[in-house]
C-alpha cells in the first residue's frame, strides 16, 4: 500500500476518467426524472411516482455499495467500474421501453452499477491524495455527480420533444456505456493486488462496512446526516422539473434549463467547498454551514408560485444546488481522513449504506406529500425540517473548540 502522500503515476488521468464514469452514470440515473411525467402517463402512474424509480434506483445502490469493496478487491476499481457503467446504460435502456415490468426491473439494475461508482473512485483517490488536499480532490471527483444532471438537464429535454423521450434515454444509455472504453488504458496501472483466489466473504464480511461505520461515533453522525442530506439531493434533483413545470407553469425546455443551472451550482458547490473545507474552517463547520443553507432554501420553496419573478426562483435554486448538491465531496473526505487511508473504501462503502438508505425511504415519502397536498413546494419545505436535527448532531460530534483550519 503506497502512502497518502505518494503520487502514483497515472493519478491524474485517474482522477479524471473517474469524474466522467461518475458524469455519465449520474445522468443515466437523473435522466428518467426529466422525462418522468410522459413515461409515468404511458404506464398510467402520476407523476409523483418518480419516487418509486427513485428508490428502487437508490435501493439497488445500496446493496451494491455494500458488495463493492469485495468486488474490488477481486476485479478492481476500473472494471468495477467499467461493469457499473455497462449496468446502467442496461438499465437506463429497459426504464426507455415505458412497460412497466421492464421499467422496475431496469431501476434495479440502473441502482446496481450506480452503487459501486463511489467506492471504487474512493480506493483509487485515497491511496494518491495527499491528507490535506483530500477535500479539494474528493470534491473534484465527486462534481461528476451534478454534472450529471447538467448533462440530463440540457440533452434530454431536447431530444425528447424533437424525438421522443425513448430515444433521449437510449441516447444517454449509449454514452455510459461508450465511456467505459477509454478506461480500459488505466487497468493495467490501477488494478493491481488483486485477491481473486480467496473466494467471496460470507456474510458477516459483506457487513463488516457498516459495521466498522456504526462503532466509529464519528463515522455513525456522518452516517446518518448523510441519511437526510441525499434525501435533499435526491429530492431536489428528481422532483425538481416536476414542481416547476406542474407548479409554476414553466415549459420543459425552461424548467430542464433550471435543472442544469442548479446541478452546476452544485459543480461549482462541491470544489468551493472542497477549497472552503480544505483551506477554511474545516470540514465540520463547513457540513454545519451548507445544512442550515439547505434548510433556507428549503423553506422558501413553498412560497414561489406562477407569477414569481423568474430571477428569484433561479436564485434560491442556484443556491439550493450548491448546497443540497455539494456537501458530498467535503463529507467523503471526512470519511475517508477519519478512517485513514487503509479503511478508506470500506468506511465509504459503509457509510454510502446509510446515504442511499435516505435514497431508499425518502423519494416516496416526498411524492405521497406532494400528491396528497398538490404542492411540491410544501413537500420541499417539509423535508427541510430533519435538517435542524443534523445540525445539533454534528455540532456534537466533534470536540468542542475552535475551528481547526485543514482539519476534519
Amino acid at each position: 500500500m503506497t502512502q497518502p502522500e505518494a503520487r502514483q503515476p497515472g493519478t491524474t488521468s485517474s482522477l479524471l476518467i473517474t469524474l466522467a464514469m461518475q458524469s455519465l452514470a449520474s445522468a443515466a440515473v437523473i435522466a428518467p426524472t426529466v422525462v418522468a411525467a410522459g413515461l409515468l402517463a404511458r404506464m398510467g402512474l402520476p407523476t409523483a411516482a418518480v419516487g418509486i424509480y427513485v428508490a428502487l434506483v437508490y435501493l439497488g445502490a445500496m446493496v451494491a455499495s455494500v458488495l463493492g469493496m469485495p468486488i474490488i478487491a477481486r476485479h478492481g476499481a476500473i472494471r468495477t467500474s467499467q461493469c457499473a457503467l455497462g449496468l446502467c446504460a442496461l438499465g437506463l435502456a429497459l426504464v426507455a421501453t415505458g412497460l412497466l415490468p421492464l421499467a422496475l426491473a431496469g431501476a434495479l439494475v440502473l441502482g446496481l452499477g450506480y452503487g459501486p461508482m463511489t467506492p471504487a473512485s474512493s480506493h483509487i483517490l485515497a491511496r494518491t491524495t495527499p491528507a490535506h488536499r483530500m477535500g479539494m480532490v474528493f470534491s473534484v471527483k465527486q462534481t461528476g455527480v451534478p454534472l450529471g444532471g447538467v448533462i440530463a438537464g440540457l440533452v434530454v429535454p431536447a431530444l425528447a420533444l424533437g424525438a421522443g423521450a425513448a430515444i433521449a434515454l437510449w441516447v444517454v444509455a449509449a454514452a455510459a456505456a461508450l465511456c467505459a472504453l477509454p478506461a480500459q488504458t488505466l487497468r493495467a496501472s490501477l488494478d493491481v493486488g488483486l485477491s481473486r483466489g480467496n473466494g467471496w466473504p460470507a456474510l458477516d464480511a459483506l457487513l463488516q462496512p457498516v459495521r466498522v461505520v456504526w462503532q466509529a461515533p464519528r463515522l455513525r453522525t456522518l452516517a446518518l446526516c448523510s441519511f437526510i442530506f441525499s434525501a435533499v439531493q435526491v429530492c431536489l434533483t428528481a422532483y425538481l422539473v416536476s414542481y416547476l413545470t406542474a407548479q409554476l407553469h414553466w415549459t420543459l425546455v425552461a424548467a430542464g434549463a433550471a435543472l442544469s443551472m442548479s446541478q452546476t451550482a452544485g459543480v461549482v458547490g462541491r470544489v468551493l467547498w472542497g477549497w472552503v473545507a480544505d483551506n477554511g474552517p474545516g470540514a465540520r463547520f463547513t457540513l454545519i454551514g451548507l445544512c442550515g443553507l439547505m434548510m433556507v432554501c428549503g423553506m422558501l420553496m413553498p412560497l414561489f408560485g406562477p407569477p414569481t419573478p423568474t430571477g428569484a426562483v433561479l436564485a434560491v435554486l442556484l443556491v439550493y444546488g450548491a448546497t443540497a448538491l455539494g456537501w458530498n465531496g467535503v463529507y467523503l473526505a471526512a470519511v475517508a481522513r477519519l478512517a485513514g487511508a487503509s479503511q478508506a473504501g470500506m468506511a465509504t462503502g459503509g457509510t454510502l449504506a446509510f446515504t442511499y438508505l435516505g435514497v431508499v425511504i425518502t423519494p416516496p415519502l416526498f411524492g405521497l406529500i406532494a400528491n396528497e397536498w398538490s404542492n411540491f413546494g410544501l413537500a420541499y419545505a417539509i423535508g427541510s425540517v430533519p435538517l435542524g436535527l443534523c445540525l445539533g448532531a454534528m455540532w456534537r460530534a466533534w470536540p468542542r473548540e475552535k475551528p481547526t483550519f485543514g482539519g476534519a
